[in-house]
């Protein structure tokens, strides 16, 4: 029973639970697949409704922004299989990173009418060698890409348009379990991905002509610290800390740089440290059920006029059914609080942002065969 628990916990961890996070990031890059006994398949879905907005500062005209960050789907996929008692791999798709800015029009708000979109999509190889019962280490790379876009009214009219473009990384860690307790200790690191995105800009300044650069973003490099232990046969402890270093993270094309004498469009001054905590709880031989805390500290100073919040405190619950021995269902839903925030414009404050959220649902169908 204590199997069964761990493994419905662990489904049900990261159901729901892309509502906010540090920077533009949607998934926390876990490898968790690789822990499922035998060969495993798993599709999910989520779907995120944020509601940010704030005001601008009375010499600004003091205008509300309305609502500047629309919904947004994801999705994931990843197969699991063992290759002998000790190797085993997994393959994994996922949307690490993304971004979806949309400013009302019509509202006197300085930024209103910019608009912005970052995608990413990834897919990660992975090998896990059981050196014991009780240590295995893996590592695995990943193939990844990524593009965005941008119009900025309030900057000279400014828009960019950055084509998709692929880089690798990889991730390497270490587990430490004593499976007869459900315990499990993992640590992973997951590289950075250089990315060099053709970029196409225009504003005022360049009078109908597009100029054309290539700009260097690298997505960052991040540590996740995951663990669980069972309680007692139904019941398990997990918890996580994933540091993300978001202060080596910017997006500067070359003219957006010449508009605003040296300005990233996209850039962080700190890095993040986002702590997990929760239970998982089977009912029956059918149905389990967990609940999570996410929280994330508010680092302070301004924030992006494109991504305008600071920190958050999220709760997830969520439940699987079992349809029978090799189908499982779960499904989550999570609600964010969204830590408030300052923008700038010329380095004093612009706007402030606060009492916002989001609402995020999650389906994931795992199958063993």
């Amino acid at each position: 029973m204590i199997r069964k628990t761990m493994t419905a916990a662990a489904a049900l961890a990261t159901v729901a639970t892309t509502a906010s996070a540090g920077g533009i990031e949607r998934t926390n890059q876990v490898v968790g697949i690789l822990f499922e006994e035998g060969r495993y398949v798993e599709f999910s879905f989520g779907n995120v409704n944020p509601t940010v907005s704030g005001n601008a500062v009375p010499a600004l005209g003091g205008f509300a922004s309305g609502d500047m960050a629309p919904s947004y789907w994801q999705f994931g996929a990843a197969y699991k299989q063992d290759i002998n008692e000790q190797l085993s791999f997994a393959l994994i798709y996922d949307q690490p990173f993304g971004a979806d800015v949309a400013y009302p029009a019509g509202t006197n708000y300085f930024a209103q009418g910019s608009t912005a979109e970052l995608r990413s999509n990834a897919l990660t190889g992975v090998l896990k060698y059981d050196t014991s019962d009780r240590f295995s280490v893996y590592a695995g790379l990943r193939y990844q890409t990524l593009g965005a876009e941008a119009s900025i009214p309030f900057v000279a009219n400014y828009t960019a348009n950055g084509s998709a473009d692929g880089g690798f990384g990889y991730l390497v860690g270490a587990a430490y379990e004593i499976p007869e307790i459900a315990l499990r200790l993992a640590l992973t690191y997951n590289s950075k991905v250089e990315h060099n995105i053709s970029t196409d800009e225009t504003s005022l300044l360049t009078m109908g002509t597009t100029l054309n650069s290539t700009t260097t973003v690298n997505t960052p490099q991040s540590v996740n610290l995951d663990f669980q232990t069972g309680l007692n046969e139904k019941t398990l402890l997990f918890a996580a800390a994933r540091w993300v270093n978001w202060s080596d993270f910017d997006i500067s094309p070359a003219h957006y740089g010449v508009l605003t004498s040296g300005g990233s469009l996209v850039s962080y001054d700190d890095d993040t440290i986002t702590y997990t905590i929760g239970l998982g709880r089977r009912i029956n031989d059918k149905l389990a059920i967990s609940g999570r805390v996410n929280y994330e500290a508010a680092n302070g100073g301004f924030a992006s006029n494109l991504g305008p919040t600071d920190g958050s405190l999220g709760v997830v619950l969520a439940a699987q059914y079992s349809v029978n021995d090799s189908t499982e269902i779960s499904a989550g839903l999570s609600y964010v609080d969204i830590g408030d925030a300052q923008t700038s414009l010329m380095g004093a404050q612009a706007s402030q942002f606060s009492g916002n959220y989001a609402i995020g649902a999650g389906l994931r169908i795992g199958y063993r065969f």
